[in-house]
């Protein structure tokens, strides 16, 4: 996610900067799954900081912004605040909150989701970093405090709460009538016969609802509606060719997935702005397009290469020369302390003395000719105006860099991924139902539930028992990946089974850590004998593995 790591980046320059994040949903044009619910809570809360002026920097994808949006009298008119000493009816908090779409749970833990105890309110409101634990004495907020997720503990008291809504469109009595109107009205034929039209009828948000967001709404609104008037447009590289290929893939994906009866689709220029539409809104915005290969104004300058030669009798030597050579000074960035402890320490073997700094600004009040910082930047440069250059330890060891990354594609599994696994499932083989535990899958099948043909997976397990999923329900499904599958037990539906084995695998997993911890204990209770070599001599050696 480079727009997460211009973020990271811009914080550390400018730290006084308010620098948002408006995400992309990670979707497909008319995919029938909706985004992962952090994606919705970050962007809602970058929306509100953009409406309410406090976003100085707002990132996005150049597709991000050719969606059309709520309009931004939704965001204000259904965020609402509660602070301690308000009074609460829970009952009507509780109806209140269901309806802007938040899911009552046993255990919050991530957002959009809320739970009534007695007199405890856990809530865990979108745009937020953590959830709140809600105090009541009778029917008054006593005390809000923030609250581990993982471990449910306290962390500190807060005074008041912000509650932005969990969708980005409403599903009240009022918006699901106006929904059923403006479907009507789009598509031809009996809309009784689309899923879609009776989930939303029922007040249930269907998978994919997203890309019939301007049913919701009398008109929708575009990003350049949250903006100031003040705003400036930045455009970072090929802005224009990014546009043209979003369009081209959405009106590809329009004339593939179009003629399902059941699921009408609205016609891309009725959910995205066109490239035409894009450029005429912006054009009331001052412009600066910067990264285009052809500027020959730029501030920066590229550094010849220092990278760490491992092989070579002094490994440092291309840094040296560099140092020797270059009229300005040097500021190294590590990843973390621990690392930056690791290069200095290498340094010093090479007879290297990098100034220690906190950040940029600490370097920059310094006459240190080199230092060594923290700083999530993963290129340097050097920068004439300020006489400095800057090395990034992806740099310095460019043969193992490491690619940032938020971490967010280890979370979160996409329906690509799952028919792909579905793609190489041959009949018979097992497979892992999130909640029944393994069964044995019999292939697809199609059946009228009374919402239309539907398709689904038949699993078999024990005594011949049947279990049929929505093939929308790709997610709850896995490959078995055990030992031996073709004589593998098959879990009897309703038994409990799969509890009581998961229960034993994470109890094992438990034992195993409580093992693990005395274990490393008694080493850690125990004199050792450090022997001394020379990282130089480790790394060239650890390199010849090649």
């Amino acid at each position: 996610h480079r727009a997460q790591r211009l973020a990271e980046e811009i914080a550390w320059f400018a730290q006084g900067l308010r620098v948002h994040l408006l995400p992309d949903w990670e979707t497909l044009p008319y995919d029938n799954f909706s985004p992962h619910q952090d994606l919705i809570s970050e962007r809602l809360a970058t929306l509100y900081a953009i409406q309410k002026g406090e976003s100085d920097i707002t990132l996005l994808p150049a597709s991000t912004a050719l969606y059309r949006m709520a309009p931004p009298s939704y965001l204000a008119g259904h965020t609402f605040f509660m602070k301690a000493k308000d009074k609460l009816d829970v009952e009507a908090f509780r109806r209140q909150v269901a309806l802007a779409g938040y899911e009552h749970v046993t255990q919050v833990v991530r957002p959009g989701e809320f739970s009534v105890r007695g007199g405890l309110v856990d809530l865990f409101p979108m745009g937020s970093q953590l959830p709140y634990r809600i105090d009541l004495f009778d029917d008054e907020i006593d005390t809000i405090r923030t609250f581990d997720p993982d471990s449910q503990r306290t962390v500190y008291p807060v005074p008041e709460i912000r509650l932005l809504p969990a969708r980005e469109f409403p599903l009240d009595d009022k918006a699901r009538a106006h929904f059923r109107a403006a479907f009507r009205e789009a598509f031809e034929g009996d809309p009784t016969k689309s899923p879609i039209y009776k989930d939303i009828s029922n007040g249930v948000a269907s998978a994919g609802i997203e890309y019939y967001l301007p049913l919701f709404f009398d008109d929708t609104a575009t990003l350049f509606d949250y903006l100031p008037k003040n705003a400036v447009l930045v455009t970072h590289q090929d802005v224009p060719a990014a546009i043209d290929a979003f369009w081209a893939e959405a009106n590809s994906r329009y004339r593939l997935m179009a003629g399902d009866r059941a699921r009408p689709l609205l016609p891309p220029e009725q959910l995205f702005l066109g490239a035409e539409a894009f450029w005429t809104a912006a054009k009331a915005l001052p412009r600066l397009a910067i990264g285009e290969r052809n500027e020959g104004d730029t501030p920066t300058s590229p550094r010849p290469d220092l990278s760490v030669e491992r092989k070579a009798s002094d490994p440092l030597h291309r840094l040296k020369h560099f140092l020797a050579n270059f009229p300005w000074r040097v500021l190294v960035l590590a990843e973390s302390a621990g690392r930056a402890q690791t290069i200095t320490e290498y340094f010093a073997e090479y007879e290297l003395k990098p100034a220690a700094s906190a950040d940029l600004a600490g370097f920059l009040a310094t006459d240190a000719k080199l230092a060594l910082a923290t700083g999530p930047l993963s290129n340097g440069f050097v920068l004439p105006g300020a006489k400095i250059a800057i090395l990034t330890e992806n740099e310095l060891y460019a043969a193992q860099a490491r690619p940032r990354g938020r971490g967010r594609e280890g979370r979160k599994s996409t329906v690509e991924g799952w028919l792909k696994d579905l793609s190489e499932l041959k009949i018979g083989d097992p497979v892992v139902h999130q909640s029944h535990g393994i069964g044995r899958y019999l292939g697809l099948v199609h059946m009228d539930m009374g919402e239309g043909d539907t398709e689904f997976l038949h699993l078999e397990y024990a005594e011949d028992t049947k279990l049929y999923v929505p093939v929308s329900q790709l997610h709850v499904i896995t490959r078995y990946a055990g030992a031996d599958p073709e004589n593998i037990a098959l879990h009897k539906l309703g038994s409990g089974q799969w509890e009581k084995a998961k229960r034993k695998a994470a109890q094992q997993v438990h034992d195993t850590a409580a093992e693990l911890l005395v274990l490393y204990a008694k080493r850690a209770a125990r004199p050792g004998h450090k022997f001394d070599f020379k990282q130089h001599d480790l790394e060239a050696f650890a390199e010849g593995f090649g």
